[in-house]
C-alpha cells in the first residue's frame, strides 16, 4: 500500500499518453522552430525567383475519333444469346485504348513529326515535343488523354482522344499538332492489313493444334472406356451403391428371422428336456384360467418385444417399457406357479425345501414359457392343454426339426448375402479413381472443342475484316493556334509558401529522428522502464552566504597531522540552496518506495558529467530538510568534485584525508555544516587511487556510522559511466537515484547505465530539465 501515491501518478501518465505524444509533437517543432523558418524562407525565394523567370504559356489541341470497324461489325453479328461469343468480342478489339495511347506518344511517330517540322525549327529535336526522361515531376509538352462521356458517377471513357501541346510560342502549338495529326493518320493506315494479318496469321497458327488437342483428349477418353469397359463411372457407381443397400437391407432381415429360429430352436429343447414332475404341475396349471391368460399375455409381450428389437435397440424406451411390463407379467405367472405347486406339495407326505420349490417352479414357468427367463419368447409355441401331456414330446421334435430346417436356410441365405455385399463393396472401391480420372478426361475434351469452335469463328470474322478495311482514325476537331493558359506564377508562389514550411517540418523531424539525445521526460521513462520520480527544471546554483557561522577547516594538509582550526565562514541558508517543489516530490516518491522504514543512504548519480547530479543532490538535501531530517551530502566524487564550489566551502580536507587517516580522529572535525539541518562531507585533496579508498573497509564501515547518526546521507558519485567509482558506492547504498538532463543525454547512456544499475537498488530515475525556474 506504500506505493500507491506513485503508482496513481504513474497511471495518470499513461492514460494521457495520447495527449503526451502531441504535446512531444509540439515541442520539437518549437525547438527546430528557427530551421523550419529557415527552410520555409529559402524556399518560398527561391519560389519567387522561378516565378519571376517564368514566361508565358500557349497551348492548342486537336481531338480524334479511334474506331474499330472489326470490332463494331463483329458485334453486330454475335447474338444477344450466342454463349461462344466471349472468344471473339474479347480478343478480336483490334482498338486497344491504352496501346494506341501509347503509340500516340511513342518516338517512332514523334521523329517523323520533327522531321516534317525541321524546316520550320532545325533545331527541335524529339524532347523538345515529348518533354524529357529524367524530368518526372514536370509535365511533358505533349499530352494525349481519353475524353469521358457522361456525368458523375456514370462517366466512362470513350473513343476520342484529345492530344495538347504546351509551348511558349502560340504558333507553333499549332504547327506541332498538325504535323502529328498527318503523321497519325499515314501510320494508321500503313498499319492496318498488318496488324489483320497479324491477328489472321495467329488464328492459322493456332487452329491445327488445337485441332490436334480435341482428337487427343477424345481418344483419350475413349481408351478409358475401353479399357475399364464402362461409359460414365459415375453412374455406374450410383447403381452399385442402391444395390449395396438392398443387399444390407435383406442381410439385417435374414439376420433377425435367423436369431428368432434359434430362440424357438432353444426353447424346444429345454421343452423336451423338462421332467415328468414339470409336466404334471403344467398339466395342473393347463386347468388353470388365471394362468392360461396371464401366459397368453407373456406371449403377446414377448412377441412385440421381438417386433421391436428389429427396428430398435435395448435402450430405446420403446424396448424398455415393453421389459419392464413383461418383467411384472412375469412375477404374477410365479405366484400362479408357486401356488399350484404349493397345492401339489402339500399333499404330500414330506413337503420339499424352499430351494427345491424354487427350482420347480422356474423348470415350470421355463415349459410354460418354452425359454429361459431371461431369453425372448416365441410366440408361435402352442399351449398345453388338457389330455395332451402324452403326446407333447413327438410334436416337439416335430417342431424342432422344421425349425433347424428353416434356420440351416437362413443361415445359407446369410452368407450369400455378406459375400454379395463384400463383392459390392469391392467393386465400389475402384471407382473413386475411376471417376477422377473420368473428370479429368472429360472436361480436356470439352474445352477443346469450345476452343476449336471459337478460333473457327474467329477465322471466318477476321477475314470478313480484312475485306471491310480495318478500323478508323478521324479527326473531330482540327488543331488552332495556342491560347494564353498562363506563366504558372501563382503556382509557384503559392506551391514555396506551402511547400516552404512542410518541407521544414520534414527536416526538423529528420533531424529529431537521427539525434539520439532525449528532449522528453515521458520518452526517458519509455525506454529504461524505470519509475519517474521526478521533472525538475534547472536550479539556480546556491546564492552566496551573507552572515558568518563558525565552522573547523583544516590548516594542515599532512595525512599525518591532523590539526584543524575553527574558522569563521559565511552560512549558508535554506533560501539560498536549490530547492523546487518538483524536488520535494521526486524526493517524498523516494521516501514511499521503502515506507514505512525510509532509505537511510541515498546514491545520486548520472550517465555523463554535467547533467545537474550535485545540485538535484543539494535540492533533495532540503527537501529532507524542510521535512525535519538531519542530512549528511558526502561528495563522493573524487576525481572531480564540485559540491565545494557550488557552497563556497573548502576542500582541504574531506573524504580522501578521511579514508587515510589512520589516528581514528573524530567524523565531526571533517564534516562542514552549511544549514542547522544539512552537513557537508567534501571529496578532500585528489588521491592517488580513489577505487583502493572508495573499496575499502574503511569506507563501508564510514557509511554505516554516519546511517546511524543521520536520518538521510546522499552520496553524491561520479558518472556511471566511464569510471568505476559510482559502480563501488552503488553496491554500499540502500538505493540509487539516476539523474538525467534532457537535451543532453542520449537514448544509448541512459540504457546503458540503467543496464549496470538494474541489478542493485534503482528506485528511479529524475528528469532534469535545462530550464530556470521562476
Amino acid at each position: 500500500m506504500a506505493d500507491t501515491g506513485l503508482e496513481q501518478e504513474q497511471l495518470v501518465a499513461t492514460s494521457s499518453s495520447s495527449a503526451v505524444d502531441i504535446r512531444q509533437l509540439l515541442k520539437i517543432l518549437h525547438r527546430r522552430r528557427f530551421l523550419i523558418a529557415g527552410i520555409s524562407c529559402l524556399v518560398m525565394s527561391a519560389a519567387g525567383v522561378l516565378a519571376l523567370l517564368a514566361k508565358p504559356n500557349y497551348q492548342s489541341s486537336m481531338q480524334m475519333l479511334v474506331s474499330s470497324n472489326i470490332y463494331e461489325s463483329t458485334r453486330s453479328r454475335n447474338s444477344p444469346g450466342d454463349g461462344d461469343s466471349d472468344f471473339t468480342d474479347a480478343n478480336l478489339e483490334v482498338v486497344d485504348y491504352t496501346a494506341q495511347l501509347q503509340l500516340m506518344l511513342s518516338n517512332q511517330l514523334i521523329e517523323k513529326a520533327v522531321a516534317k517540322l525541321r524546316s520550320e525549327y532545325p533545331q527541335m529535336k524529339v524532347e523538345d515535343i515529348k518533354g524529357e526522361k529524367n524530368k518526372k515531376g514536370k509535365k511533358p509538352p505533349l499530352s494525349v488523354a481519353r475524353v469521358e462521356s457522361g456525368s458523375g458517377i456514370n462517366r466512362i471513357p470513350s473513343q476520342v482522344f484529345e492530344i495538347t501541346y504546351k509551348d511558349k510560342n502560340p504558333i507553333k502549338t499549332q504547327q506541332v499538332l498538325e504535323a502529328l495529326q498527318q503523321v497519325y493518320q499515314d501510320y494508321n493506315i500503313e498499319q492496318q492489313k498488318t496488324r489483320l494479318s497479324r491477328g489472321m496469321a495467329f488464328v492459322n497458327e493456332r487452329l491445327p493444334k488445337v485441332k490436334s488437342e480435341v482428337t487427343q483428349a477424345e481418344r483419350n477418353l475413349e481408351l478409358f472406356r475401353n479399357r475399364h469397359k464402362i461409359l460414365d463411372p459415375e453412374a455406374q457407381s450410383k447403381i452399385l451403391l442402391a444395390s449395396l443397400a438392398d443387399t444390407q437391407k435383406q442381410l439385417q432381415t435374414t439376420q433377425a428371422q435367423l436369431q428368432d429360429s434359434q430362440a424357438r430352436y432353444t426353447a424346444i429343447q429345454q421343452k423336451l428336456a423338462a421332467s415328468p414332475r414339470s409336466a404334471l404341475v403344467s398339466s395342473r396349471l393347463s386347468q388353470s384360467t388365471r394362468y392360461q391368460t396371464l401366459l397368453n399375455e407373456i406371449q403377446k409381450t414377448e412377441l412385440a418385444i421381438s417386433q421391436e428389437r428389429i427396428r430398435y435397440t435395448d435402450n430405446s424406451p420403446a424396448v424398455q417399457k415393453l421389459l419392464e411390463q413383461r418383467q411384472s407379467q412375469l412375477s404374477l405367472l410365479r405366484q400362479e406357479v408357486g401356488r399350484s405347486l404349493s397345492d401339489q406339495v402339500g399333499k404330500s407326505t414330506s413337503p420339499p425345501n424352499n430351494s427345491a420349490v424354487d427350482s420347480t417352479i422356474e423348470k415350470i414357468l421355463n415349459q410354460s414359457l418354452n425359454q429361459p427367463v431371461n431369453q425372448p419368447a416365441n410366440n408361435n409355441e402352442p399351449l398345453l392343454g388338457k389330455g395332451q401331456l402324452a403326446g407333447v414330446d413327438l410334436k416337439l421334435v416335430e417342431e424342432m426339426i422344421q425349425v433347424q430346417t428353416t434356420a440351416l436356410g437362413l443361415i445359407a441365405n446369410q452368407q450369400s448375402l455378406t459375400e454379395s455385399e463384400k463383392r459390392l463393396r469391392t467393386e465400389l472401391s475402384r471407382y473413386p479413381s475411376l471417376i477422377a480420372e473420368y473428370n479429368r478426361l472429360l472436361p480436356e475434351v470439352q474445352t477443346s472443342r469450345k476452343t476449336l469452335e471459337q478460333l473457327m469463328q474467329a477465322q471466318q470474322s477476321l477475314g470478313l475484316k480484312i475485306a471491310q478495311g480495318g478500323f478508323d482514325w478521324q479527326i473531330i476537331e482540327a488543331p488552332e493556334k495556342g491560347t494564353y493558359i498562363g506563366s504558372g506564377r501563382m503556382m509557384l508562389l503559392g506551391g514555396g509558401l506551402l511547400l516552404g514550411p512542410i518541407l521544414g517540418i520534414i527536416i526538423a523531424l529528420i533531424l529529431e529522428l537521427l539525434n539520439d539525445k532525449l528532449y522528453v521526460p515521458y520518452e526517458l521513462q519509455r525506454i529504461t522502464n524505470l519509475r519517474l520520480l521526478g521533472i525538475v527544471p534547472k536550479l539556480l546554483p546556491p546564492k552566496k552566504p551573507k552572515r558568518p557561522i563558525p565552522v573547523f577547516k583544516n590548516t594542515n594538509k599532512s595525512r599525518t597531522q591532523n590539526t584543524r582550526t575553527l574558522v569563521i565562514d559565511s552560512p549558508v541558508t535554506m533560501a539560498s540552496l536549490p530547492s523546487h517543489e518538483t524536488i520535494d516530490m521526486a524526493y517524498q516518491n523516494i521516501q514511499i518506495l521503502n515506507s514505512p522504514l525510509p532509505y537511510k543512504s541515498l546514491m545520486v548519480t548520472s550517465a555523463q558529467v554535467g547533467e545537474g547530479k550535485s545540485t538535484v543532490a543539494l535540492g533533495l538535501a532540503v527537501s529532507a530538510a524542510r521535512m525535519h531530517h538531519r542530512v549528511l551530502i558526502i561528495d563522493a566524487n573524487l576525481r572531480n568534485p564540485s559540491l565545494h564550489e557550488q557552497l563556497d566551502l573548502s576542500n582541504d580536507w574531506g573524504l580522501s584525508l578521511l579514508l587515510v587517516d589512520e589516528a581514528n580522529p573524530p567524523y565531526q572535525e571533517y564534516i562542514q555544516p552549511v544549514h542547522p539541518a544539512i552537513d557537508v562531507l567534501t571529496a578532500g585533496p585528489f588521491p592517488e587511487d580513489a577505487v583502493q579508498l572508495l573499496s575499502s573497509r574503511q569506507m563501508r564501515e564510514l557509511l554505516e556510522y554516519f546511517e546511524q547518526i543521520y536520518d538521510l546521507v546522499l552520496v553524491d558519485t561520479s558518472p556511471i559511466l566511464g569510471t568505476v567509482d559510482a559502480r563501488i558506492l552503488a553496491t554500499l547504498c540502500d538505493a540509487i537515484v539516476l539523474v538525467a538532463r534532457m537535451g543532453q543525454v542520449t537514448r544509448t547512456e541512459v540504457v546503458e547505465a540503467k543496464e549496470i544499475l538494474e541489478k542493485l537498488n534503482l528506485v528511479g530515475i529524475i528528469a532534469n530539465q535545462p530550464k530556470k525556474i521562476a
